[in-house]
């Protein structure tokens, strides 16, 4: 962040602070590391108050319309664990929310936390049961994320950006006009099979850094791009993870807790999670290579490896890729 722009963060920081009376003063405002958005974050602290977390966007905001606002209170009602609204400004492009402290699944896992994992991942799991259980029994027409959907163009266009971000922007590579029929007709394969599933609502972002753990539990961050799905996709997000490794005796026995507690069926599920696993991770290599080589922001190549380890292995697992493994290789060694 310039200095410029540090200033001019701050300067909207006390207009909304002396307007909105949230905290007194005296008080410290600390910048918080983002996410791969354009939003930052600032910690307001307070000498005798709680904190609170202030999103900072470039424009103005619309609070009645905004897809975070409405998707916070479908959560809600679920109920499920989302930080609490405590105000805004629409003409700062302000929002400010619960503090639930730095601590991400990713992190806690990393640290002290690891006594713990079994017990937070199946909190997980559950979670996304019940996001997809009250989701059927909630929807609306009226509400954004159930007129959205992963169909065949919003899947094709993730894949097609992984393409442009990832093999041509990061790794360089130079497609001919054959590789990259061939490859459409790929992504055009996997994005009908996964469409053609019967959806569910999804977070869409169900990973261990989007999930906080806070007061003994975990909260559920960074949902305003909800829509429907495949019922596998949040729990390929939260298993094949890019951020944390898991294990395939974790993977076998979170997966039999699903299908347990949500009463999907089991028949197949496994090659289902594989293909959305397939399309995910691809999809996440798009945004690390967009991140990376059109934004200068290298902190996710760290993740790369382990992304395309998951493709790598379930390309390898199913006859059906051996045309994509051969396409993908040719420019990426690490994907044979």
């Amino acid at each position: 962040m310039t200095d410029e722009r540090r200033a001019s963060d701050l300067e909207r920081i006390e207009q909304f602070l002396s307007r909105s009376e949230l905290v007194s003063p005296p008080r410290r405002i600390v910048a918080l590391t983002g996410d791969a958005s354009t939003r930052r974050y600032f910690r307001v602290i307070p000498a005798d108050e709680r904190s609170l977390v202030l999103a900072l966007h470039d424009v103005p905001l619309e609070f009645a319309t905004m897809p975070f606002v409405e998707v916070a209170g479908l959560f809600e009602r679920m109920p499920l664990p989302v930080p609490a609204i405590l105000g805004h400004s629409d003409a700062l492009g302000i929002l400010a929310l619960q503090d639930l402290g730095d601590v991400t699944l990713q992190a806690y896992l990393a640290g002290d936390g690891a006594g713990q994992r079994t017990a937070l991942y199946r909190e997980a799991v559950e979670l996304v049961v019940r996001l997809q259980r009250r989701g059927a029994q909630l929807a609306s027409a009226a509400c954004t994320p159930y007129r959205l959907a992963f169909d065949v163009e919003k899947l094709t266009w993730e894949l097609d950006f992984f393409v442009q971000h990832f093999l041509e922007g990061y790794c360089g590579a130079a497609l001919t006009a054959s590789q990259r029929a061939a490859l459409g007709a790929e992504w055009n394969a996997i994005a009908r099979d996964l469409a053609a599933e019967p959806r569910v609502l999804c977070h869409r972002d169900y990973h261990s850094r989007n999930l906080m753990v806070h007061g003994g539990g975990l909260f559920v961050i960074d949902f305003q791009d909800a829509r429907m799905g495949p019922n596998t996709y949040d729990l390929v997000s939260l298993l094949r993870d890019s951020y944390v490794d898991v294990t395939g005796a974790e993977l076998e026995e979170l997966t039999a807790l699903f299908l347990a507690s949500s009463g999907a069926a089991a028949a197949d599920f496994r090659r289902r999670f594989d293909l959305m696993a397939v399309q995910r991770n691809l999809k996440a290599l798009g945004t690390f290579g967009n991140q990376a080589s059109a934004r200068g922001n290298t902190a996710y190549v760290e993740y790369m490896p382990r992304t395309i380890a998951y493709v790598r292995d379930n390309l390898a697992k199913y006859p059906r890729f051996a045309r994509l493994r051969e396409l993908l290789a040719a420019h990426v060694a690490e994907f044979l």
